[in-house]
């Protein structure tokens, strides 16, 4: 089943022992489109700091409820290594991060793997990985992406505008986006499709737009959403 990250925005956190805030943003690398991270807006707790959860603190998606239970403590979200709000995700963020939780890293090597990742837990990383990143640990990732940034994109196809990317179908067991809801024509056009990520040649973050091997007529022709699709909560 397929779920609408706009309509996951703002719905609540719930740690074992309490609430940790609201779900703020969903960050998603653009090659794999694999969800990495959801971000918290936790109010006057840790407001210094971004607070990132990885789908494996997630046991699921209830149906028909506003809260998304986290499978760790207050105090183990606190302690765990800090990012601050105006700084980028780095390669060494991510790697003390997953050292920290003892859960299993997304990448072998020079490839990315989506979630959930088969296999034991590895309290350390890979040679090949630790290698990769070693190289890459003073630098963000340039492959990560803001949802609520890209989600104002334009989308061009080949024969020219089509309209705004306006939300994102994510798969709730692998938490990979399979498809861009499209808004045709201006920003508030009223028309809107879903269109397969596999069609997304590049994006482009200086121009903020998405690049599809689709015309306009081709984009025009794909499914609606609809509330079942979407997951909408009651």
């Amino acid at each position: 089943m397929s779920r609408s990250i706009n309509q996951l925005h703002g719905n609540k956190l719930e740690a074992t022992d309490g609430e940790i805030g609201r779900v703020k943003d969903f960050y998603f690398d653009d090659q794999s489109w694999a969800v990495r991270y959801v971000a918290a807006e936790t109010g006057a707790w840790l407001i210094s700091r971004q607070v990132l959860l990885s789908p494996h603190a997630f046991s699921g998606f209830p149906q028909f409820e506003k809260t998304l239970p986290v499978n760790l403590s207050r105090k183990q979200i606190e302690a765990s290594p800090a990012i601050e709000w105006h700084k980028p995700v780095s390669w060494q963020f991510e790697e003390e991060y997953h050292r920290y939780y003892g859960w299993p890293c997304y990448w072998e090597g020079d490839g990315l793997r989506s979630f959930p990742v088969s296999g034991p837990v590895k309290k350390n990383l890979p040679g090949t990985a630790g290698a990769a990143i070693a190289k890459k640990q003073n630098g963000a990732d340039a492959h990560l992406r803001s949802a609520r940034v890209v989600r104002s994109y334009r989308l061009q196809g080949l024969d020219g505008f089509i309209g705004h990317i306006s939300d994102f179908m994510m798969n709730e067991k692998t938490w990979v986006i399979s498809g861009l809801t499209i808004k045709i024509g201006q920003r508030f056009s009223e028309n809107e499709v879903v269109i397969p990520v596999s069609k997304v040649s590049r994006v482009s973050y200086d121009e903020s737009t998405v690049f599809v091997d689709m015309t306009r007529e081709a984009v025009g022709q794909g499914h609606t959403p609809q509330p079942a699709l979407a997951g909408a909560f009651a």
